[in-house]
């Protein structure tokens, strides 16, 4: 099922609002020394329902060909990505993004995103998000991403994810 975007439900200029500043703050590659950061943050960012188990999140610090990055305030994470690639079928999906709720809209989830895309090099991207997550989806089609699915009760709680698509 190919769904339709509808932008003019965001908020106008919400993604264009956004700082894009890194005089605070700096991206850098993510490792398994970052488990109790990472954790942290998972907790700050998402319902309790949706956070990633203990192995889930080592997974994603220590797996071979997983794109992991943090931004850092000083030695603070305050924002994390990831993504892996299906080299089968040149697609690459970003897994996870997350921005501590205080140091969201100073342009750190556009910076995560924009290096995990190009850290990913795949010619077409894709992520899912909660269908009430309007923060995120906002930020993902100002960024050119468009719905391409949607994962009938996906999450925890019956709620549907939408599968949103980049090509590069």
């Amino acid at each position: 099922m190919i769904l339709k975007n509808h932008p003019e439900q965001c908020e106008p200029g919400l993604a264009d609002s956004m700082s894009f500043s890194m005089s605070d703050w700096s991206i850098h590659v993510a490792s398994w020394r970052d488990y109790t950061h990472l954790s942290q943050l998972e907790r700050a960012c998402f319902p309790a329902e949706d956070l990633w188990p203990f192995w889930d999140l080592i997974g994603v610090l220590t797996l071979p060909g997983i794109v992991r990055l943090k931004a850092l305030v000083g030695e603070q994470m305050v924002g994390f990505i990831a993504g892996e690639r299906d080299l089968e079928t040149r697609i690459g999906w970003v897994t996870t993004l997350g921005v501590m709720p205080e140091h969201r809209r100073l342009g750190i989830a556009l910076a995560l995103l924009a290096a995990c895309e190009r850290d990913l090099d795949m010619p077409i991207i894709r992520l899912s998000v909660r269908e009430s997550n309007r923060a995120a989806i906002c930020l993902y089609e100002g960024q050119g991403y468009a719905i391409i699915n949607r994962w009938k009760k996906y999450y925890v709680g019956g709620e549907d994810a939408l599968v949103f698509e980049k090509r590069r």
